[in-house]
């Protein structure tokens, strides 16, 4: 049965102030286990979760859904940013993609600064720990830590937590908190009771990351970087069930932009008495919400990314005839050529040297090297000195619809000409 539970703080010496001195009575709250629960969804509620499932279905699935893995990469720079705590947001996806292209091309050392080289390396890292434990024969405690330590590879206190932690109110004590998540004592069974539930298959994906993330959040079971674990969680489930193949849908940056809603579905969640209450099924049932509809929108934005990524290689294609044309050669390159394969690599490989064209593209150096130069002359890609004898190719296009994705994310408006951005974001693109 879910409960709070009185506790008391002592008094500390250490507080800044009188107030942060003083002891006091403060509740934990106990949430019921996971794995066993019985769940109670009205049809109304039922039938959104099967058509926001195949919706996601429907994109995942798409033969457009390959662009998607380009604009979740970049948008898993918001998470690299907070975990590495680099000061100045304003770190710029074509900055990112050059320090990426350095990790495969040893030849590229310019055009990037250091914080740019660092976040490429989060990246990387939460992208090898989140792909690893969505592939995992079985989740555990082991596995979701290993995440929680790529996420926060600086932090001090790795583990499990051993002390009680709280939700807002002061840094000194829990007394006059917002939420204060379970005992310490309880995390390790609550822990091990939610990668049970993770490993089964009793509810439909969304629900069952929708309710693996609430329960995460509310037993808070590290001393710092919960909310970026618990958002990685959610694209685990998904992956892990087969609803999407990569983190392609960015449901944790629209939970963020509606943070009130997010935090008002969760506060729902955490219901008290038993779980076959009234109370717990309105409570739960308010929260799945909440997320479905949040699964919807991130739908609905990345379903408008590719769109414009498929109307940007259209006029690409145009670009590329007219060009061709002048040239007095054929004006659609033949199949399977290293031109009509750069084509369709591009929106996953914005930024690419004659080096990792080869290897991308399986073919000749010479032939990279030909349609890159094509591609540029064309005026589809820009040539940029990554190095003394070294030349990059940016589809600077692509970034720029990248960012675009990014701030309209974050606006509640999911348009930045009505709401500006909720959050720092990069800046508009210019021309």
């Amino acid at each position: 049965m879910a409960e709070l539970h009185d506790e008391h703080w002592e008094p500390s010496f250490d507080g800044p102030t009188r107030s942060a001195r003083k002891g006091g009575r403060y509740r934990t709250y106990c949430p019921d286990e996971l794995a066993e629960r019985p769940l109670s969804i009205d049809t109304a509620l039922s039938f959104r979760a099967q058509e926001v499932e195949a919706g996601v279905r429907r994109l995942a699935t798409s033969p457009r859904s390959r662009c998607l893995e380009g604009l979740a990469r970049f948008l898993l720079r918001s998470e690299a940013l907070a975990s590495s705590r680099i000061e100045g947001l304003q770190v710029s996806a074509q900055q990112v993609a050059l320090a990426e292209l350095a990790q495969t091309d040893q030849t590229v050392t310019r055009g990037f600064t250091g914080n740019a080289a660092l976040v490429a390396n989060n990246i990387h890292t939460l992208k090898q720990a989140t792909t690893a434990l969505a592939a995992a024969p079985r989740l555990d405690i082991p596995g979701i830590d290993a995440l929680h330590h790529a996420l926060l590879p600086d932090e001090k206190h790795q583990g499990l937590r051993t002390v009680q932690n709280w939700i807002d109110g002061n840094d000194w004590s829990p007394v006059g908190a917002d939420f204060v998540p379970p005992s310490p004592e309880l995390v390790e069974p609550l822990m091990r009771d939610l990668a049970g539930y993770l490993n089964g298959g009793a509810h439909a994906p969304l629900v069952q990351a929708a309710l693996a993330h609430a329960q995460f959040e509310t037993i808070h079971p590290y001393t710092d970087g919960n909310g970026r674990v618990g958002r990685a969680l959610i694209h685990t489930v998904l992956v892990r069930r087969g609803l999407t193949p990569a983190a392609v849908l960015p449901i944790s940056l629209v939970l963020l932009t509606h943070s009130r809603a997010y935090l008002d579905g969760l506060n729902a969640y955490r219901y008290l008495g038993t779980p076959t209450s009234a109370a717990a099924k309105a409570g739960v049932s308010a929260w799945l919400a909440t997320f479905l509809e949040a699964a919807a929108a991130a739908t609905t934005q990345a379903g408008k990314f590719t769109d414009a990524i498929e109307d940007l290689t259209r006029n690409w294609q145009r670009r590329l005839a007219e060009y061709r044309s002048g040239q007095g050669v054929r004006s659609q390159p033949r199949a399977n050529s290293a031109s009509a394969k750069l084509l369709v690599a591009l929106p996953e490989i914005p930024v690419l040297t004659t080096r990792t064209a080869e290897r991308a593209l399986g073919v000749s150096f010479p032939a990279a090297r030909t349609a890159l130069e094509e591609f540029a002359e064309a005026g589809i890609l820009k040539r940029k000195q990554v190095d003394r004898g070294t030349t990059g190719y940016l589809a600077n296009e692509v970034f720029d619809l990248l960012t675009f994705a990014e701030r309209e994310l974050a606006s509640t408006q999911w348009d930045t000409r009505k709401v500006k951005p909720g959050r720092v974001v990069p800046a508009r693109p210019q021309g």
